[in-house]
């Protein structure tokens, strides 16, 4: 059995790297090499792969947006590559779903393959694109949100209470700007006020809804569909012009935030 194979990184190395491994599984036809999360998407579609070899850390479309881009087709078997990302891997293992190491050894992409072959002779693509669904909620949450889980969705706070000089404001979480973490204290900025709430960034995030607000820097969380204007900076970073017209920094560390308005 010949087994279709898309190869998705982008770093051209790593895709020869990995070509170069493969020539020694005759049963691998590599059909495609995308650099790219968008490529990909389009390749798998219209190629149907048996396997896709999956980077996870792309700009862009990053792995998890590629399988969130093709829930609504029957799923290829992905392996996915990662250099670090421990958390990630424990999920794949949990999922059953194989992952490799960066730089890819010998050994463990032959072991790799042998998993693959046995599932395409007993794969069902129903359970396949179930096992999938079930690794974005577990590593990826918000990606599965992008997808349209109105029922998810509706578990965030639409109004948050702050108290503040005393008074208690109820704040329309759509009409919120950005919000600024100092320590324990968020300064919520929103119809051009700004409020003090005592709660820690780690734990408003978990209230608001992350198809909009989405982190841009260690300590502050802009609401996206205020985004008026990207204004690229040095060494990879960016600034966000808002619609109040104040300009937010997005680090190199969140670059992906910016990917969606490209």
């Amino acid at each position: 059995m010949t087994i279709k194979t898309i190869l998705v990184d982008d770093e051209a190395l790593a895709i020869q790297g990995l070509e170069l491994r493969l020539q020694n599984h005759p049963d691998i036809d590599i059909i495609d090499r995308c650099r790219n999360g968008r490529e990909a998407i389009r390749s798998i579609r219209v190629n149907k792969p048996d396997l896709v070899f999956l980077d996870i850390q792309m700009p862009g479309f990053d792995g998890f947006g590629v399988i969130e881009g093709l829930m609504d087709i029957e799923p290829p078997l992905f392996v996915f590559v990662t250099a670090h990302n421990e958390f990630a891997i424990k999920a794949f293992e949990a999922q059953a779903l194989d992952y490799l190491l960066k730089p890819v050894e010998e050994q463990r992409l032959a072991s790799a393959l042998d998993r693959v072959r046995a599932r395409l002779s007993q794969r069902s693509a129903a359970g396949e694109a179930s096992q999938l669904r079930s690794l974005l909620k577990t590593v990826a949450p918000d990606a599965v949100l992008r997808n349209g889980d109105e029922t998810s969705a509706s578990r965030f706070e639409r109004m948050i209470n702050i108290k503040d000089r005393g008074q208690i404001f109820r704040v329309d979480v759509e009409s919120i700007e950005r919000i600024d973490a100092a320590g324990d204290y968020m300064c919520i900025h929103s119809g051009g006020q700004t409020l003090i709430l005592r709660e820690t960034m780690k734990d408003l995030e978990k209230r608001l809804d992350p198809r909009k607000f989405r982190r841009i820097h260690r300590s502050t969380i802009v609401n996206l569909d205020q985004v008026r204007q990207v204004r690229p900076h040095t060494n990879g970073e960016c600034f966000l012009v808002l619609g109040s017209g104040a300009q937010v920094k997005v680090s190199r560390s969140y670059r992906d935030v910016v990917a969606r308005f490209l």
